[in-house]
């Protein structure tokens, strides 16, 4: 029997590219544990859905053209049942190339809420760059599950 990879690596294809905005739908992103069914659903269509995980880990990467301030965004909800997520900060961090200094913006979320864009985070890019960009929360230890990824988007914010 082949090995299955555990994680879900980003399907290009799944990425909307409109100038330098970019809409990344759920299978254009890297989700860690994504191809395992215990942790994660990841359908064709649709919102991805965090079934449960202690290491929450969905990113990518974006090549962007023009020098500007660009804005990074998820969109997401919580399903009523959704659990894990009191007292606990979500990240949305980016960087410039791989080699780049992170910047975060702590988010918060809550059982029940609405599609909502998490605060976006402001970057500014100097010249032709890869954005690399994802949503984080590794530090508390929790298992958290109920979540539903519906996209990322990353714009430019002049």
């Amino acid at each position: 029997m082949p090995f299955k990879k555990p994680h879900h690596t980003s399907d290009k294809s799944c990425m909307k590219k409109d100038d330098d905005k970019f809409e990344i739908l759920p299978r254009g992103l890297n989700i860690v544990w994504g191809n395992d069914s215990r942790y994660w659903r990841i359908p064709e269509e649709g919102p991805a859905e965090l079934i449960q995980v202690s290491w929450l880990e969905v990113s990518g990467v974006v090549q962007i053209t023009k020098a500007g301030t660009y804005s990074v965004s998820f969109e997401v909800k919580v399903k009523e049942d959704g659990f894990g997520w009191a007292g606990t900060d979500v990240l949305v961090m980016a960087k410039i190339g791989k080699t780049g200094k992170y910047r975060f913006q702590a988010n918060r979320l809550s059982p029940g809420e609405n599609i909502i864009p998490f605060k976006r985070l402001e970057i500014p890019v100097v010249g032709p760059s890869d954005l690399h960009f994802g949503l984080y929360e590794v530090w508390s230890g929790k298992w958290k599950g109920g979540l539903q990824i519906i996209k990322a988007v990353i714009q430019p914010l002049n």
